[in-house]
């Protein structure tokens, strides 16, 4: 467990997004003994006496307050049938993603917005070009969506070069969709935020696409008809179905 816990707290990036102030210093070098240098986001004091929460790697972990015991995986209440790590996971993606502008993102705005999804997506993904295939119905029925695009493969896979081609395009939303569509956008390099999107998912624990993420930070699900989104976000029917 160790080996796998460490090689989980390695993959977060970025500062820690809020720390409870209260948590015993057991707890933080408890985390730091695992993972020297690597920060946490959002340590509290959980339900269960005796343990704080705290997400790394965009996974919920419990830590006795005397630093002694660690326990990763979502806490329930049986009685209640609510888990209670998934709101403090959800701040972690509401602050992660409100720091990401707009300008750093493929974006695919409805005329008349009532709600904002962040979708982690791929060019060479079956589901995710589905999901995509519905985008102008998705912007009717009022939801814009805002992609961060991640590359299978890594950084010198040919889908990451396409994924840079894209949004060095001059029309980005045009090209990702020709991607998307098999369409291989003309090679082009310059500055762009993909590794960035990747780094992101990852801080997320995000390792499939589609991700479909709300603002308040609840994962949707992968894939989603524009009725099961509209659903999600407890949007009422408009003409966008």
């Amino acid at each position: 467990m160790r080996a796998s816990f460490l090689l989980l707290l390695g993959s977060l990036v970025g500062p820690v997004l809020a720390a409870d102030d209260a948590a015993p210093p057991a707890v933080s070098a408890a985390l730091a003994r695992l993972a020297p240098n690597t920060p946490v986001d959002g340590l509290r004091k959980a339900a269960m006496p005796g343990f704080y929460e705290a997400v790394v790697g965009g996974q919920g972990v419990l830590v006795s307050a005397d630093g002694r015991y660690l326990m990763s995986g979502a806490l329930w209440d049986l009685r209640a049938q609510r888990n209670l790590s998934e709101p403090l996971l959800a701040d972690v993606r509401r602050e992660v993603l409100a720091s990401v502008p707009a300008a750093r993102r493929f974006v695919f705005a409805a005329a008349q917005p009532r709600a904002t999804v962040t979708v982690f997506t791929a060019i060479d993904c079956g589901y995710c070009r589905r999901l995509h295939e519905q985008v102008e119905r998705i912007n009717a029925a009022g939801i814009s969506v805002e992609y961060l695009l991640l590359s299978h493969g890594g950084a010198d896979s040919p889908s990451h070069a396409t994924a840079v081609s894209a949004w060095c395009a001059a029309d980005r939303a045009d090209a990702l969709t020709e991607a998307k569509r098999g369409h291989e956008p003309p090679h082009k390099v310059c500055p762009n935020p993909i590794d960035e999107h990747a780094a992101l998912a990852r801080r997320l624990g995000v390792s499939n696409t589609p991700t479909v993420v709300a603002a308040d930070g609840r994962v949707l699900g992968g894939y989603l008809t524009v009725e099961q989104l509209t659903g999600a976000l407890g949007l009422a029917a408009t003409a966008g179905r």
